[in-house]
């Protein structure tokens, strides 16, 4: 591991933020800026009572005089656009502007200074980095303008992956609470191609998405008449490990259409196009030991049919003999651009040339691909796989690869920009937010190669705060967590930062939030920590008994009141205050009502989302379940 000039303590105690060596400097121009602010002050104050008694004296010659000078207009500030029907309200207004240009970037964080080797590929031909510059350059902007229909359609919802909730909380009267609603306990399983164990349910990531169809779109899809004529149909999308794309009802959980049958285990999130075009993408995490088929697929959702398959058993990837996908991919909806990392370490990009006229029942796409490959000096091409799904600002796209690095990439260049070497592996997405004109990366790590021995030892989960500019630390800290180190990687119990950060948003503003797995020993203990955005700064924790790798997410009431929820491994559902860590928690029952009614076996990895006053999950016992916020 290496820690150089990361400003790292790595130990097993829980360390407070260490920010820039130059903070005294920092500190003494603050001090200077004051004391000259003030001088200054006084100064006006002198000159403006002087200038108004000679002010008094001109104005009593002028009398009379209907000429006074010049009118000094006030300034008309620019209106904020009225948020649209389709636009997510938590996210409004939009504040982002995405046009910031990368700044100098420290020779520690250079690509060349790790010994890159990198090279873009096309459909056919491989082809040059100095060659290549993109036709239609990629642009994203605010998340708010992510999607043009209501839903959630990727992971953590849009290019900074800053939010799986849609809406606020109505009708809430105090402090929410938490009510099981329905299930849906029909998942499968499917035999995993090492044929020593069976996949089952709903796994990490496996976020639900979610989209609101409108009249028009209903009559050109598979769905059941009684839905096809439903006004308000909501649909909830979950893709599980038995192979399956499974479509609910929000409102009771009944199907609104037949299941797609993928053939292969998914454990990732899927993504759902945010023109809102009847295309769902979704990646295998195992080929069930079926076929050679191991990669990416674009089905259609007018009559659920393969439209596109894209292998990632690419002979060009440093890791070729693994195709998995379990990254959700994001689109950039104005240059019909598919973004999507692979597990073999190709970042892959399409232009879909999508062909689609809303109401004919008819889409098409012919995907033309550039991928991205590269691996340093000091890292093994076993390692260069992608879990992180990529997290994007303007043209230019963060992730985090197996061999610890938080990553950024041009997109229209397709060219490493900066790396920054994490204290340990991470699997987690990036979460942006733009301050001042400047977008903020917040990621955690978890605890898994601190130690050389087989068996459980504490670690430490480092968290940082990094300038997606240039690649530098605003503040790091840790968290001491347990972890096991099985004999061989399917027998690890890992800790640590296993679910994505939440950037609090209205009253929550000033806060991020993290999630930390085997705090209090081996599959005990969970903490959730808000810590300050400015200083990273504990603020609260709250304590939880057993360990979470689900994401926590958050939900707001119309007055701005933020709350915190997160899922953990034995079938609780927390809901926390965000703004003063107090909490509780209900559990949830597998086939209510029945004689075969259970508590038992309800295990919680996957992340949820929130539509309204409606929580979404699913779980590893097979099952799929609502939870109403009231």
């Amino acid at each position: 591991m290496n820690l150089d000039n990361l400003h790292i303590e790595p130990d097993n105690s829980y360390h407070q933020p260490s920010t820039d060596p130059t903070s005294g400097i920092k500190a003494i121009v603050v001090v200077m800026t004051v004391l000259f602010m003030v001088f200054t002050s006084v100064l006006a104050i002198f000159f403006y009572d002087k200038k108004q008694k000679e002010g008094d004296v001109i104005n009593a010659s002028n009398a009379g005089n209907t000429n006074q000078g010049l009118v000094v207009a006030t300034p008309t500030p620019t209106p904020i656009p009225a948020m649209s029907d389709m636009q997510n309200p938590l996210l409004y207004p939009a504040t982002a502007s995405c046009v910031a240009t990368i700044g100098v970037i420290d020779d520690s964080l250079s690509p060349s200074s790790r010994g890159i080797t990198q090279s873009v590929f096309g459909t056919e031909a491989i082809g040059t980095l100095s060659s290549f510059s993109r036709a239609n350059p990629i642009q994203f902007y605010d998340p708010l303008y992510y999607a043009a229909v209501p839903g959630i359609f990727t992971f953590r919802g849009n290019n900074f992956r800053n939010c799986a909730t849609f809406g606020y909380v109505s009708g809430v009267q105090g402090a929410p609470t938490l009510t099981q609603a329905w299930e849906f306990s029909g998942i499968g399983t499917r035999l995993a191609s090492t044929m020593n164990f069976e996949w089952s349910g709903v796994a990490w990531t496996g976020q639900p998405l979610v989209i609101e169809w409108s009249a028009a779109e209903r009559a050109t899809r598979n769905l059941y008449p009684e839905k096809a004529s439903k006004e308000g149909l909501t649909e909830v999308i979950v893709a599980a490990l038995d192979g399956k794309i499974y479509f609910f009802d929000i409102d009771d959980g009944s199907f609104t259409r037949d299941p797609i049958d993928v053939g292969c285990s998914i454990k990732g999130t899927p993504a759902l196009d945010p023109r809102g075009y009847p295309l769902i993408y979704v990646g295998q995490c195992d080929d069930n030991a079926s076929d050679d088929n191991f990669g990416l697929y674009i089905y259609s959702l007018i009559d659920g049919q393969e439209l596109y398959h894209c292998s990632g058993l690419d002979s060009r990837a440093y890791r070729a003999n693994w195709g998995a996908f379990d990254s959700s991919p994001i689109i950039d909806a104005a240059t019909d651009t598919l973004i999507w990392p692979g597990e073999n370490g190709i970042i892959y990009t399409f232009t879909l040339n999508t062909q689609y006229v809303a109401g004919t029942g008819t889409i098409s796409v012919n995907p033309e691909m550039v991928g991205y490959v590269y691996i340093y000096n000091d890292s093994q091409g076993a390692y260069m796989g992608i879990e992180s799904s990529i997290s994007v600002y303007g043209g230019y796209g963060y992730f985090v690869d197996n061999a610890h690095n938080l990553n950024c990439i041009d997109l229209n260049t397709m060219q490493m920009v900066w790396t920054f070497k994490l204290g340990d592996d991470s699997d987690l997405t990036p979460a942006i937010e733009e301050e001042n004109g400047v977008p903020y990366l917040y990621v955690g790590t978890e605890v898994d190669e601190q130690g050389e021995v087989v068996g459980e030892y504490n670690g430490a989960a480092y968290i940082y705060k990094i300038n997606g500019l240039t690649g530098e630390i605003v503040w790091q800290t840790s968290v001491p967590c347990y972890t096991y180190n099985g004999e061989s990687s399917d027998s690890d119990q890992t800790g640590g930062c296993l679910g994505n950060p939440v950037i609090g948003k209205r009253r929550l503003s000033n806060l991020v939030f993290f999630s930390f797995s085997m705090t209090n020993g081996l599959t005990s203990g969970n903490r959730i920590v808000a810590f300050n955005k400015e200083t990273g700064i504990e603020e609260w924790s709250y304590n939880m008994n057993i360990y979470s790798y689900s994401s926590p997410i958050d939900c707001y009431d119309e007055e701005g009141n933020g709350y915190i929820i997160i899922a953990d491994s034995i079938g609780q559902i927390h809901i926390i205050d965000g703004a003063t860590g107090t909490g509780s928690a209900i559990q949830i029952s597998r086939l209510t009502g029945t004689s075969q009614e259970t508590t038992s076996g309800i295990i919680f990895d996957a992340s949820p989302v929130i539509f309204g006053n409606t929580l979404i999950i699913g779980s590893k016992s097979g099952s799929v379940f609502a939870v109403t916020i009231g």
